[in-house]
This record gives structure tokens, sequence and C-alpha cells, in this order.
């Protein structure tokens, strides 16, 4: 025979106690659950302790902040950009402004001497003559090479070549002087310079002069066209100014 199942006289009693033992066996899984669970896992770094990752993973997942959090919303965030585009423009401005290539000037200034000296040939005329270089950058200028041609009327009288001229500071003037030997061989120029019934013995001279300049990492061509007289008859140790090519 079957047993009969026991009933409760009082029915709220009985459902009470079966209500504690239901809370008992869930509070128990629960904290089974949570003791199983805590041997893997760990506190969120970045969630202010309210959540839980597997452990070993701290380093590779990402926490999703709020859009409301203030690490979002760092201060003086437009100040910095400002200030920071304002050093930027204002340093290449000063780079431009002192980087910038500016003119090389190359003048004429006098004729310091002239020596003559009568060669069975004609006549030869070592003339000294003073240049300006004017530098109007902010770096140093190399003057490397002049080239210096004179001309009596088209005929070609005399050339120079001088290399490793001088060096030429900042906002400055260098003068330089060189040495140009011009040989007349025609006869009749060298008889008029030979004649003694003439007080004065005047030859015009045409020069083309050409000088490579170095600064700000490239070369710049130089070119100056002078004209000047010269006393053929006698030497000459009194400066006198050179002529301006005509326009």
């Amino acid at each position: 025979m079957g047993t009969t199942p026991s009933r409760c006289g009082d029915g709220s009693t009985c459902g009470r106690g079966q209500k504690e033992v239901e809370e008992r066996i869930i509070e128990k899984e629960e904290t089974k659950g949570r003791s199983s669970s805590s041997g893997e896992t760990v506190h969120c770094p970045t969630c202010q302790g309210t959540g839980r990752i597997r452990r070993g993973q701290e380093s590779k997942l990402v926490a999703v902040i709020a859009c409301t959090d203030q690490r979002l919303r760092p201060q003086h965030t437009k100040l910095y950009v400002t200030v920071a585009v304002s050093v930027c423009l204002l340093v290449s401005s000063l780079v431009l402004f002192f980087l910038f290539p500016r003119a090389v000037l190359l003048s004429p200034v006098a004729v310091k001497s002239s020596y003559v000296y009568v060669m069975a040939d004609g006549i030869q005329i070592n003339i000294t003559n003073v240049l300006n270089i004017t530098n109007q950058n902010f770096v140093a200028v190399k003057a490397d090479n002049l080239t210096v041609q004179a001309l009596n009327f088209d005929t070609v009288v005399g050339t120079v070549s001088i290399k490793n001229i001088t060096s030429v500071n900042p906002l400055s003037t260098a003068t330089f002087s060189f040495v140009i030997p011009v040989k007349l061989t025609d006869p009749e120029l060298s008889e008029f310079c030979q004649k003694s019934s003439l007080p004065v013995h005047i030859v015009y001279l045409h020069l083309q002069m050409a000088m490579t300049v170095f600064y700000l990492a490239h070369y710049e061509q130089l070119s100056l066209e002078t004209y000047e007289y010269i006393d053929c008859g006698a030497n000459s140790t009194i400066p006198h100014s050179v002529l301006p090519p005509p326009p």
C-alpha cells in the first residue's frame, strides 16, 4: 500500500515554511556561483569596481566610458590648440624672414692705380680696381670666382680670373681690390701713348665683370659693366672714379 502525503492543518504555516526552504536553496546556489566564479574573475580596473572581467584579460579589454565623463572633456583644450598654432606660425614667419634670399650687389668704387710699361710689342698697363660686395642677407656670403674682361672698343685687351675671393658677413659690405693687366698692341695706339707732345694720353676701357657667390645652399651669378679712363702715357697712383655704362 502506498504512503499517504501528509497535509498541513494550518495552510499559512505550511506555505511560510516552504517559502523559507526555497529562499535558502536560492541563496545557497548564488553563494556557490559566486564562490566558483571569484577565482576566475577580477574587478574591472576602469569600471570603478562595479564590474568584473576574466582574470588575465585586464590589458586586453577596453572599458566603455560614458560621454559625460570629465576625462573626455579636458580643460583649456581650445587655449592649448590656439597657443600651439600661434607658436608654429610665429616660428615659421621668423624662419622665412631671416632665411629668405636677398640681393647681393656688386658695385665699382674706383681705379686705385695704374702702372705703364713700354714694351717692344706694345704698351702694358697694370690697373688696380676696387669693388664693393654688398650682402643684404642675414647669413654670410662667399665670393668664389671673379672674371674680368677689358675691351678697347671691340678688342679684348686684357682678362683676369680670381678664385676664392672673400667672405662677406651678414648685412655688411666688403671691399675687394684686383689687378687686371691690359696690353695695347695696336701700333697707332702705342704711338699715341708714347707721344711726348701730349700732356695726357687717355684710353677708355670697357670692363665686363662676372662673379659667382655662394649663400643659403645655392650659387648665384653676379654681373657688372663699367667704363673707366686710363692715362696710358704715365703712371698714376691717384684713385679716380669709374664711369657707369651708357644707357
